[in-house]
């Protein structure tokens, strides 16, 4: 297995019969689905329903056996797995460059314990240093909402698709791609300036929202907790 894989594997250790369980997006939890398919599949899991965090989830875990539902039906999770694109030390992530991070940080606020699953590169001392900052904006005057966030001391720029169109969420909405040259030195206040902004739906930083995370390594899987 390669490291993603070992990350996503420990997950299952978590998993109990008739849980309901957040299914994140991107490689790593794609791991972490086929993996829980398989034992479903084997019997090893019974009773078990996932509520996915993008179409793309959904239509993976439905492929792999995983009976889903939704917040409506189950308003309360008992866990959430997902990836992350980094990991600071204080266990707060930057989230999103797979497209999901509104559904994401939706579904997963929900959830009593939310499980990060990461290899060992995406630890890093300061939020910032390697990934950029994924945002979600309204299409309408998308321009100026990008135009604001370059006020933010950072490199802020739209995504967009091989033919040169906008990249769209499943939600309707543009992606923009926030780069910060030495980093994010406090996350918590560009937080609350970024949520209070029009026409900006949500950002990926995922701030106090889990105490673990599953790291693999090359020394081997470890448990991080806050405050330990």
């Amino acid at each position: 297995m390669n490291l993603k894989q070992q990350a996503a594997h420990r997950a299952l250790d978590y998993l109990r019969e008739g849980m309901v369980v957040g299914l994140g997006t991107g490689t790593t939890t794609n791991y972490f689905i086929e993996f829980l398919g398989e034992r479903i599949r084997s019997g090893g899991l019974r009773d078990l329903l996932g509520v996915p965090t993008s179409q793309a989830c959904a239509q993976l875990a439905l492929s792999q056996g995983i009976p889903l539902t939704t917040l409506a039906d189950h308003p309360h999770l008992d866990l959430a797995v997902d990836g992350a694109d980094e990991v600071d030390p204080s266990l707060n992530l930057i989230k999103g460059m797979g497209l999901a991070l509104l559904r994401e940080k939706i579904i997963e606020t929900h959830a009593r314990l939310f499980l990060v699953i990461v290899d060992e590169t995406k630890l890093v001392p300061r939020l910032g240093t390697h990934s950029p900052l994924p945002v979600e904006i309204v299409p309408f005057e998308a321009a100026e909402h990008v135009r604001w966030l370059n006020s933010l001391d950072c490199r802020a720029e739209m995504w967009y698709e091989k033919d040169g169109s906008p990249t769209v969420t499943d939600n309707g909405n543009y992606y923009v791609s926030c780069q910060f040259m030495d980093g994010i030195s406090d996350p918590h206040p560009l937080a609350c300036k970024l949520a209070m902004h029009p026409g900006i739906v949500e950002h990926g930083l995922f701030l106090d929202m889990t105490v673990q995370v599953v790291v693999a390594g090359m020394e081997g899987v470890r448990i991080l907790e806050r405050g330990k």
